[in-house]
């Protein structure tokens, strides 16, 4: 039996050649990469690629269901996460929609609403975007997909023909952004009542119940377990 050295022996906490695996992590997402980048070509408008955490591309609106298709059928990613939206737009009514407590502790909105849109990795050039993530879980990858929206065509094609599990997840797209999905089977609520105007999840839907009185308010704050002890020590301690 051989006998590490102390050189040899790890110390503690530490785990041995923790770095490897990271680096092949990073070798096989800037391989996806390169592969996706072949099969779309200028259709890939963006990524963005981070050591050690992740993978984001961004595809044109013509190209994402071929993208959804080659990922699961030509690369193996046969595990549907998510679909989902994102409103990119600065709330117009600033800060008065936070919680009277957030408001108390110094994040009262500011003179000025800035409304200028800043998306996020991989860019972006849209109000609204679709991303959805999917997953090889045989080799242990993901990649997060976006998709820019235009503002005056909200529309994109469905994923259900490919991952039939985006069913629900569309369905709940459109009816919180107002995206629709060319091609799903059957678009119908699944929160709100089929007469209900108006998306809730877009960033200039107001939430009125939050006028009519603060949400949650001052006096809803429940104390912490044990404060009550707490604070009739400290009355007891100042009436001796």
């Amino acid at each position: 039996m051989s006998r590490l050295s102390s050189t040899d022996t790890p110390t503690e906490g530490e785990v041995p050649n923790a770095e490897e695996p990271a680096a092949a992590t990073d070798e096989a997402r800037a391989g996806l990469l390169e592969a996706l980048t072949g099969e779309l070509g200028e259709a890939l408008v963006g990524s963005h690629l981070d050591p050690g955490d992740d993978l984001w591309v961004r595809v044109e609106r013509g190209a994402w269901v071929h993208t959804g298709e080659f990922l699961k059928t030509g690369l193996g990613f046969q595990y549907f996460s998510f679909l989902s939206a994102i409103d990119w737009l600065p709330s117009p009514f600033g800060r008065d929609m936070d919680a009277q407590v957030d408001l108390r502790l110094g994040h009262a909105e500011s003179s000025e609403i800035d409304q200028t849109i800043e998306q996020g990795v991989a860019g972006g050039d849209t109000r609204f975007q679709v991303f959805a993530r999917v997953n090889d879980i045989v080799n242990g990858l993901a990649v997060t997909l976006k998709c820019d929206v235009p503002d005056d065509d909200l529309s994109i094609d469905s994923w259900v023909p490919v991952y039939a599990g985006a069913n629900w997840h569309e369905r709940e797209c459109r009816e919180m952004y107002g995206i629709d999905f060319v091609g799903h089977p059957g678009l119908r609520n699944i929160y709100l009542p089929a007469e209900f105007e108006g998306n809730p999840l877009r960033k200039d839907y107001p939430l009125l119940a939050r006028r009519m009185k603060p949400w949650p308010g001052i006096v809803d704050v429940e104390k912490m377990p044990g404060e009550d002890d707490a604070d009739e020590a400290t009355e007891e301690g100042s009436d001796s």
